[in-house]
């Protein structure tokens, strides 16, 4: 048992498995440091971190949109532009302050971020973002609106062959 809390502190779960690469507040100078780079809307952060770690780490809106909020309240980000209804963001002068402030810290957090991405496996990584790719594509149809009986028939027979091609690989 003790050798799988050493395990999880190190950052990896006795199974193989990543642990938490992020601890309280590391968050907000990911984000602060990606926007340095360009602006940056939400969604393009999460996309930016799943590549950085090789699909190890996403995180949810409800972690990003928040966090984006509070360097806004803090003045170390200000939104740009509005592009089809997402808000980007581009850092401060105060931001860039305290990203170089906490420079030591936030080489800390993309070194773990890094070494995330170089222990997870090439295929596991793959298939969560295909996964993803599916649940939001059959998630967004539904939001459409209304879907005539055809549609349904097609969307599960989609769904089937995919099923089948999966089983035979």
């Amino acid at each position: 048992m003790r050798e799988h809390f050493r395990a999880a502190a190190r950052g990896r779960h006795r199974d193989g498995r990543i642990g938490r690469l992020l601890e309280h507040g590391d968050l907000r100078f990911v984000i602060l440091a990606l926007v340095a780079e360009k602006p940056r809307h939400g969604y393009e952060v999460m996309r930016e971190l799943e590549d950085r770690t090789g699909g190890a780490y996403r995180p949810s809106p409800g972690v990003i949109y928040p966090t984006f909020s509070l360097l806004e309240d803090e003045g170390f980000v200000r939104p740009v532009g509005d592009e089809g209804g997402r808000k980007a963001y581009e850092i401060t002068e105060a931001g860039k302050e305290a990203l170089e402030k906490n420079k030591i810290s936030v080489d800390a957090i993309f070194a773990r971020l890094d070494e995330a991405a170089a222990q997870s496996s090439g295929a596991r990584p793959k298939l969560q973002r295909a996964i993803q790719n599916f649940h939001t594509a059959l998630g967004l149809r539904l939001q459409r609106g209304e879907i005539s009986e055809e549609q349904v028939d097609a969307i599960a027979a989609a769904i089937d062959e995919a099923a089948l091609k999966i089983e035979r690989v």
